[in-house]
């Protein structure tokens, strides 16, 4: 695989977490319940982390929830990032209350005195602000210049940038999202050309599971095989855990993140087994080694399969009512279809515990 030379950008840290300057790239979601619900956001927060979450973000809307970031902050592993519109002051307590990094717009979050206040304090905690451009709340004086277009995007977050730059503070993030791929594309691309501050990639209202996943798959391959992006959310509408698999699958196939890759066929007149059945229920034995860089491949004939196999360090090619077991291109034996997920799968963990 040919390794990809990522951008260049300064690297900032929210609490212990490096990003940018060259960091791995970092998986964010967002909890999708009252940050005030204590019960509901911690458990929301656990079910992240445990899924590999690098980086969680919630709304704040009001005093209660900007409460809460001290009761969530000793729940998360993670840190955590206060997502505010409109109020500084919702800003400076969030701050108070030890949030580790602020998802704000300057140029709406009040007077210029409150930005000031807000800056300062960021700046005493070393807390990062990330500036989120969206394609549905440009300003109205940049649509009519430009329409919703890149240009519109990108001038709207230097806009911001220059509101925190001319108060001396650089713990910047940058976002510029759409729904729009071919406006996403543009707008990053542009935008990448102009600051080096580390920027977070998503492509925003993407869709429900199969949509939203085909959506940022597409928008944030392309981007990040170009060396563009620092962190990323999938944003889906659905369970938020389900935004981590989709994200950490498109840094492993990219090749930039270590992780479990399992290989499988389409099925064809040619199976034999029940090779849907058989893929998933390697796929969820498998699941807790995440994070283990090994290739599995789970293969329905004897056409493609004892090849694709033999490349993969573990592997099933099927046949009529059984298949032969790989490991590390050696063919280990031939196995009943009823004990073959459970051959492979006791094989790979015996392989990882030896590790």
């Amino acid at each position: 695989m040919k390794e990809i030379v990522r951008r260049s950008t300064r690297r900032i840290y929210l609490g212990d977490l490096p990003i940018g300057g060259a960091a791995p790239i970092s998986i964010q979601s967002m909890l999708s319940v009252k940050t005030s619900d204590l019960e509901a956001a911690s458990r929301q927060i656990r079910e992240l982390v445990s899924a590999g979450c690098d980086i969680i973000r919630m709304s704040v809307m009001d005093l209660d929830d900007a409460k809460a970031i001290r009761e969530l902050k000793k729940v998360s592993e993670a840190p955590l990032v206060a997502d505010i519109h409109f109020d500084y002051r919702l800003a400076l307590a969030s701050i108070s209350h030890g949030v580790d990094g602020l998802r704000i717009n300057p140029g709406n979050i009040g007077k210029v005195e409150g930005v000031q206040a807000l800056v300062a304090a960021a700046k005493e905690r070393r807390i990062p602000i990330r500036i989120g451009v969206n394609s549905g709340s440009l300003p109205t004086e940049l649509i009519q210049k430009y329409g919703v277009s890149a240009k519109a995007m990108v001038e709207a977050a230097m806009g911001h940038v220059r509101i925190l730059e001319d108060l001396n503070y650089q713990e910047i993030k940058i976002s510029v999202k759409a729904s729009s791929l071919p406006l996403v594309l543009e707008s990053y691309r542009k935008l990448s050309q102009l600051c080096d501050y580390p920027l977070h990639l998503g492509v925003t209202e993407a869709g429900t599971m199969l949509r939203g996943s085909i959506k940022s798959a597409i928008a944030l391959g392309i981007l990040l095989e170009e060396g563009i992006g620092d962190t990323i959310r999938v944003s889906l509408t659905a369970d938020p855990v389900k935004e981590i698999a989709v994200a950490k699958e498109i840094l492993v196939s990219l090749g930039l993140k270590n992780g479990l890759s399992i290989i499988s066929c389409p099925t064809c007149g040619r199976t034999r087994i029940d090779l849907i059945r058989l893929t998933e229920e390697v796929e969820k034995a498998l699941a807790e080694y995440a994070d283990i860089p090994l290739s599995i491949a789970v293969m329905g004939c004897a056409v493609n399969g004892p090849g694709e196999a033999r490349e993969a360090d573990f592997g099933i090619a099927g046949g009529k009512n059984e298949g032969l077991l790989f490991a590390k291109g050696e063919i280990i034996r031939k196995v009943p279809e009823n004990q073959l997920v459970n051959e492979l799968v006791a094989m790979v963990r015996d392989y990882i515990g030896s590790m």
